[in-house]
């Protein structure tokens, strides 16, 4: 597939951050380029939020980090799940996928990997194959969570999409004490992909489905 074809991009967030996570640096790449970039969070995690913060905080911060990755406030489209509850709501989270294809149309779809261990992310992932047979599908890579994840296809970055995607990340103040979230790690990370291609950053995916 040649990339600088496509004009609408769906990103597939289980959980606010998880896109920024995958593939922020990537969107960032996508949104400079005049690409129209959807971005659909299925949870805000009320229910896992740390005690000394708003239970909607991550709401909050999801619409911060996404204005600083390019995202229109209208491409950002927020569900109430439950977290840890998707494999539960299968029928209810195809359905709700389903109606994004209609009404986005999508040139290319990134999802989290089919390999990924977390219970929502396996169902996000499996659920969306289901709906976007006929589409490009690309999974982002979340190592924390990824037994196995194959490096097949590789977006360059430069520094400025990857000080964008940190500065984005850093709207996130509720998830400051994870290991992984942490400017340290997102560069080291995108060095090291960059690395395997002979460039200075990059981000790379796991092909599903690749149409040209």
């Amino acid at each position: 597939m040649l990339f600088n074809k496509v004009s609408r991009v769906l990103v597939l967030a289980p959980h606010t951050d998880d896109g920024e996570f995958g593939c922020g640096g990537t969107i960032t790449k996508l949104v400079a380029q005049g690409v129209e970039v959807h971005y659909v969070a299925f949870s805000a995690c009320e229910q896992s939020v740390l005690p000394q913060f708003p239970s909607d905080i991550l709401i909050t911060e999801v619409k911060e980090a996404t204005k600083v990755l390019g995202i229109k406030r209208e491409n950002l489209h927020l569900l109430k799940y439950d977290v840890r509850t998707f494999n539960y709501k299968r029928q209810e989270i195809l359905d709700d996928i389903i109606k994004f294809k209609k009404s986005i149309n999508p040139d290319l779809i990134f999802i989290p990997s089919l390999n990924d261990i977390h219970q929502d992310h396996a169902t996000i992932a499996n659920e969306a194959v289901r709906a976007f047979k006929f589409t490009n599908i690309l999974s982002y890579e979340m190592p924390w969570n990824n037994f196995n994840f194959a490096t097949t296809n590789f977006f360059v970055l430069t520094e400025e999409n990857i000080r964008i995607k940190v500065e984005a990340l850093k709207k996130y103040r509720s998830q400051e004490h994870r290991p992984y979230a942490n400017e340290e790690f997102i560069r080291s990370l995108a060095r090291t992909r960059g690395v395997q291609i002979g460039k200075q950053y990059a981000e790379v995916f796991e092909v599903i489905r690749l149409i040209n």
